[in-house]
């Protein structure tokens, strides 16, 4: 009588893929300024249209995750798409504009107060998450929602076995971390929040 395989023996289990979320390298548009709010909501949105600094070199290790994995995205801003093109060499990525960075509009503050770019941006995250100040741009809540939609989407490929390299920003990749979290993944690395920085996640 034949061999009869049973459906667990027929199809072994997936082994979960790996989720790495990568910051941009340095953009090109100078910190060495000082700003007061409607200064810095021109500089942000300067920020937002450009690219890198010149002459950066991606980490090899991000290099090699990059050569390794099955998925790779990209944030659609500027900035984003140079990385990854400086990180994954001839490799197709794709665009979302679902990984873009949460927004940063400048606190209400007077006009004769003035700060460098890093400051103000530290206290236009702090208005916009603790007071719920968006100047009709996203919401927090909006971002949360968004952050949940692409922790979904990475998990259900990394839960098909696929290996995920995304190449986007700093606060909003964080966001995207901690909703990884609340579903269930396990980190694995964490870089911190500085240029070419990555984390990374998987299911135990």
């Amino acid at each position: 009588m034949a061999d009869v395989t049973t459906a667990d023996q027929a199809s072994p289990p997936i082994k979960p893929g790996i989720i790495t979320l990568a910051r941009h390298g340095e953009p090109a548009l100078s910190r060495k300024v000082r700003l007061n709010a409607p200064e810095y909501g021109d500089w942000w949105a300067r920020y937002e249209i450009g690219g890198l600094k010149a002459g950066q070199t991606p980490p090899d290790g991000l290099i090699a995750i990059a050569r390794d994995v099955d998925v790779i995205i990209a944030s659609t801003r500027r900035r984003a798409i140079e990385t990854a093109n400086a990180v994954v060499g001839d490799r197709v990525f794709t665009t979302d504009e679902t990984f873009i960075e949460a927004p940063l509009p400048p606190p209400p503050w007077p006009l004769w107060l003035k700060m460098s770019p890093k400051r103000l941006g530290f206290f236009a995250r702090f208005w916009w998450w603790f007071f719920d100040h968006h100047g009709g741009q996203e919401t927090r809540a909006q971002a949360e929602v968004r952050a949940g939609e692409a922790a979904d989407r990475l998990a259900a490929l990394a839960d098909q076995g696929q290996d995920v390299l995304v190449l986007a920003h700093g606060f909003f990749n964080w966001m995207i971390a901690d909703a990884l979290k609340q579903r269930g993944l396990t980190k694995l690395v964490d870089e911190g929040h500085a240029y070419w920085s990555i984390k990374r996640f998987s299911r135990a």
